[in-house]
């Protein structure tokens, strides 16, 4: 109740409704980012073991194979997480601090 009322004193119209929609508006923005950081890890990853294969360092190659840096790049190259997201350009451009 005291959050409340001081919300009341600084935005008479919209109290702590303002303080909300301004968090959303972050978290928004935050999940934006989130996003593009994790497409773009993926895409490293991709270009990484790409890169790793094209230049022989491939798990089926005769260098790597059964090796434990094998195992492990094999076991890195899975993602650990879901890009089923769609990301919402139009307001990526905005200042997430701004109220």
């Amino acid at each position: 109740m005291v959050y409340e009322a001081n919300a009341r004193v600084r935005d008479p119209v919209y109290g702590c409704v303002g303080a909300i929609s301004s968090l959303q508006q972050q978290i928004d923005a935050l999940q934006t980012q989130l996003a593009m950081a994790q497409a773009e890890v993926v895409h490293l990853r991709v270009r990484q073991t790409a890169s790793f294969s094209h230049h022989g360092f491939g798990p089926g190659s005769p260098s790597n194979s059964g090796s434990p840096s094998s195992k492990l790049m094999g076991s890195q190259a899975k993602p650990i997480f879901d890009m089923d997201m769609v990301v919402d350009h139009a307001s990526f451009g905005e200042s997430m601090w701004s109220c």
